[in-house]
C-alpha cells in the first residue's frame, strides 16, 4: 500500500481533482462563544454545539469537516479525535479530520492509533493534519522544551510516517526512546491514513511536505491568496522531484456567509476584532479596525466574508489563482454565535457550492 484509498469508491482520497472542481470544507477551533450578559459558554455546550455544526455540515452536502487542537480558555476543542469519533456516529458521508494535531507535542504512534481508531469508527472517513502549532501552549502543558520545536516536529513526523505505512516500525532520534520492529495498531481496512501537512508558508515546510509525499494545506489568514502562488508551485515541482504522485493542495481561510455582503461583515466584525486584537496582543501586533477588515474582505483579500455570490466568486477566484483543489473556511471566529455559525454552515453548502461549481463550469452563477 502506497496511497491512501476511499473503501467506497476506490480512489485515492487526496489525489487532485483537476481544473474546474474544488472540494469544499469547513474547519473550526471550537470557539467559545458568550451569553448575551458577557460571560462565556461553558466549554461543554461549545462542544455540543459543535457536534450539531457537524451534522448541519453532513446534511448540507460539504466534503469535509476538521477541528483543531488548542490548550487555552478561548478555545473548546483539546482532544479532536474524541470530537471526531462522537461526530462520526452522527454524520453519513462528510470526511472527519483534525485542523490541525499539534504533532510536536505528542505522541506520533498515539496519534496514527487514534486516528486509525476514528477511520474504523467513521468507516474510512478519517484524515489527520500535522502541524508544529502556531499557539505553542501545548509544550509547557505536556513537559516540553520550547527550544526543542523544529527537531521535535522533524522527529515526530519521520516516525508518524513509519506507524502510518502500517509495517515494522524501526526508528531511533533523542527525543524519546529507539523503537525496533515493533507494530502500531490497529491498522487501517483498505487504505493508508489519508494525512495532510499544515503549512503557514515558509519553503522550508513545503519542502518538508514534499518529501514525505502528503498532501499541503496552506493557512491563509492574512495578505493575498495569490501570494502563496509561488508556495504551490514549489510544492509541485518538489513533489515531482521527489518522484511522489501528486497530491492535493489546498487553504484554509476564515470567512462567514449571509444572506447579504452588508449583512455578513456587519454580522462578522466585532467578533473578528475581538480575536484579531486579542491574539495580537499576545504576539505583538498593532490593534486592527474596520478599514484592515473591509480590505480583506474585498476580492483579493484572505476573509471570505460576504452573500453566496460573493464568497463563491472569491473561491472561484482562488481556484483560478492557485489552482488548488480544496477550499477550507474557517467558519468559527471569536464569540460569534452559534445560530449565526449554523445560518453560515447552510448557506456555505446550500447556496455557496452550487454557485462555485457553476461558476467552474463556466456557467452563470445560480441566483
Amino acid at each position: 500500500m502506497t496511497t491512501p484509498t476511499d473503501p467506497a469508491s476506490g480512489t485515492n482520497p487526496t489525489a487532485p481533482v483537476g481544473p474546474g472542481r474544488i472540494l469544499l470544507g469547513l474547519n473550526t477551533f471550537g470557539d467559545v462563544g458568550v451569553f448575551p450578559d458577557g460571560h462565556p459558554v461553558p466549554h461543554a455546550q461549545v462542544l455540543r454545539q459543535l457536534l450539531e455544526q457537524a451534522e448541519l455540515a453532513d446534511e448540507v452536502g460539504l466534503h469535509a469537516f476538521g477541528v483543531g487542537e488548542h490548550h487555552r480558555r478561548d478555545f473548546a476543542v483539546s482532544a479532536p479525535e474524541v470530537f471526531l469519533a462522537a461526530a462520526a456516529a452522527r454524520t453519513r458521508h462528510i470526511r472527519l479530520g483534525s485542523a490541525v494535531t499539534v504533532l510536536s507535542s505528542d505522541d506520533p504512534i498515539r496519534v496514527f492509533q487514534r486516528f486509525s481508531t476514528m477511520d474504523a469508527i467513521s468507516n474510512g472517513r478519517a484524515e489527520v493534519m500535522l502541524g508544529r502549532g502556531s499557539f505553542v501552549e501545548s509544550f509547557p502543558l505536556f513537559g516540553l522544551d520550547l527550544a526543542d520545536y523544529e527537531v521535535l516536529f522533524e522527529e515526530k513526523l519521520e516516525l508518524f510516517d513509519k506507524a502510518r505505512a502500517q509495517t515494522p516500525i524501526h526508528w531511533e532520534g533523542r527525543t524519546r526512546p529507539a523503537i525496533n520492529g515493533l507494530s502500531a495498531y490497529p491498522p487501517l481496512e483498505h487504505h493508508l491514513l489519508p494525512a495532510w501537512i499544515g503549512v503557514g508558508g515558509t519553503p522550508e515546510s513545503v519542502l518538508r511536505c514534499a518529501e514525505y509525499g502528503y498532501p499541503i494545506i496552506f493557512a491563509i489568514i492574512g495578505g493575498q491568496p495569490r501570494s502563496f502562488a509561488p508556495l504551490a508551485n514549489l510544492y509541485r515541482e518538489a513533489m515531482s522531484k521527489y518522484g511522489h504522485p501528486m497530491q492535493q493542495v489546498a487553504t484554509h481561510s476564515p470567512g462567514h456567509v449571509a444572506g447579504t455582503d452588508e449583512e455578513a461583515r456587519e454580522e462578522f466584525f466585532p467578533h473578528w476584532l475581538g480575536q484579531r486584537n486579542l491574539i495580537g496582543a499576545e504576539r505583538g501586533w498593532g490593534p486592527g479596525n474596520r478599514a484592515e477588515f473591509d480590505a480583506m474582505c474585498g476580492p483579493e483579500g484572505a476573509l471570505y466574508v460576504g452573500s453566496p455570490d460573493t464568497v463563491a466568486a472569491k473561491i472561484a477566484l482562488l481556484k483560478d489563482t492557485l489552482a488548488v483543489d480544496r477550499f477550507d473556511l474557517k467558519y468559527s471566529n471569536g464569540t460569534l454565535p452559534h445560530k449565526a455559525m449554523m445560518r453560515s454552515i447552510e448557506l456555505f453548502g446550500t447556496e455557496v457550492a452550487p454557485r462555485v461549481a457553476a461558476l467552474l463550469a463556466g456557467a452563470a452563477p445560480l441566483h
